[in-house]
């Protein structure tokens, strides 16, 4: 790997990285949706599966205004969060609680994709690269929003469905 010597050069390795980071959740989403079992939870993976395909679109954008090819560098840290993902959907759960974790590991890749966009945001700023900086941060604003609405999900439907499994799942056993 060349020496990144400037904050045009961490611009654009960062870029390469999110641009891996996406591809490899475009993969996942179908898997997570298909894993789901609430509809609501199902229907917001199926809609973000292609707002990403959207980011996808847009950092191409982003590549050509900064006049460098559209490249992917291999996102280590996205790959283990959605390994995780791989691994949780693997375990014996009932359904309401693979649900609940399924929105966890949903999150972490959100969390993970806030701070990526957020750093490229502020370097493109930071270098006057305006239509880069308004591109990015339409996406930084719809991975917010995501992760909004996962947690507005979460707390109102999905963990006290969790919740109610679990008490049954008590009652049960006391019998």
């Amino acid at each position: 790997m060349a020496k990144l010597s400037s904050l045009d050069d961490l611009l654009v390795h960062e870029l390469q990285d999110i641009y891996h980071a996406e591809g490899q959740i475009i993969k996942a989403l179908p898997k997570m949706a298909k894993a789901a079992t609430h509809p609501e939870l199902k229907t917001a993976f199926e809609e973000h599966r292609a707002q990403t395909e959207g980011h996808v679109e847009r950092l191409e954008q982003v590549f050509n205004l900064l006049g460098v090819p559209a490249k992917a560098r291999k996102c280590d840290g996205m790959a283990g969060l959605l390994e995780e993902s791989k691994k949780t959907m693997a375990e014996d759960m009932e359904p309401a609680v693979l649900d609940a974790a399924l929105i966890a590991s949903a999150q972490k890749v959100e969390h993970y994709e806030i701070a990526s966009y957020g750093c490229v945001c502020t370097y493109a700023e930071m270098l006057g690269y305006d239509q880069v900086h308004d591109l990015l941060g339409q996406t930084l604003d719809e991975e917010e929003t995501t992760d909004e609405r996962l947690t507005a999900l979460a707390e109102t439907v999905i963990n006290p469905n969790a919740e109610s499994a679990d008490a049954e799942e008590e009652e049960e056993a006391s019998r």
